[in-house]
């Protein structure tokens, strides 16, 4: 991934909480139209360095530069729109399903063609009468599946994915997976995802393997 100009460039992030270190030193560099496959066991700190990248958490240390300039220069608002952090488990907001695959269009004060919605929906094994469902009758799987689209009614420039398919069967996985290469294929854009899966290091154009803390401290002493 020596690439000329990364879009996304996290140098030596590290996480601590007190004297506790959650997250060892980090680097990273994203290019438009890479696929990066976050790995490692439990407690190697996956999710806090996407958050991190999201700016959602701030480091301890290390710094993230986004097309070459300090996030912490940047308006919060205008960088999450570009660089989109995907939950594991979405945070949906209003009543419908169409009221969260509306809120990014609302925010840039447009309005969404329901046709749109629809295709969105189809594209990940949702049916179209899904637009109307209240949010409280969704499913795990549902839920991953309607917020993942809320980020990509506009793309963003990088996508950050937090196990986004944990809560689906195999055929729903595949549909979502289907989406997340043809995003990186045709729209360019960059992804960032966090999996457990052995299977899906052959999706990836590059693996980073995170190592827990402890385990530091372990090679020190042996």
């Amino acid at each position: 991934m020596d690439k000329a100009l990364p879009l996304l460039d996290a140098q030596d992030i590290t996480f601590s909480v007190g004297d506790r270190q959650l997250l060892r030193p980090v680097s990273l560099q994203v290019t438009q139209g890479d696929y990066v496959l976050l790995t490692g066991p439990s407690g190697s700190g996956k999710s806090t360095f996407l958050k991190i990248l999201a700016s959602l958490i701030t480091p301890t240390s290390g710094q993230i530069l986004f097309r070459n300039r300090d996030i912490t220069t940047l308006k919060a608002g205008s960088y999450r729109q570009q660089v989109s952090y995907c939950f594991q488990t979405p945070q949906l907001f209003g009543q419908s399903v169409y009221d969260n695959l509306a809120l990014p269009w609302q925010i840039r004060r447009q309005k969404p063609q329901r046709e749109t919605l629809v295709a969105a929906l189809e594209s990940v094994n949702l049916s179209p009468n899904m637009l109307d469902k209240p949010v409280e009758q969704l499913s795990g799987g549902e839920k991953q599946r309607v917020g993942l689209l809320r980020n990509l009614q506009f793309m963003p420039d990088v996508l950050l994915l937090d196990e986004v398919t944990s809560a689906l069967d195999d055929e729903n996985r595949l549909a979502v997976l289907a989406l997340i290469n043809r995003i990186v294929a045709e729209e360019k854009v960059a992804v960032v995802r966090i999996s457990h899966d052995v299977s899906d290091i052959q999706q990836a154009g590059h693996v980073l393997r995170l190592e827990p803390p402890e385990k530091e401290s372990e090679r020190e002493s042996a």
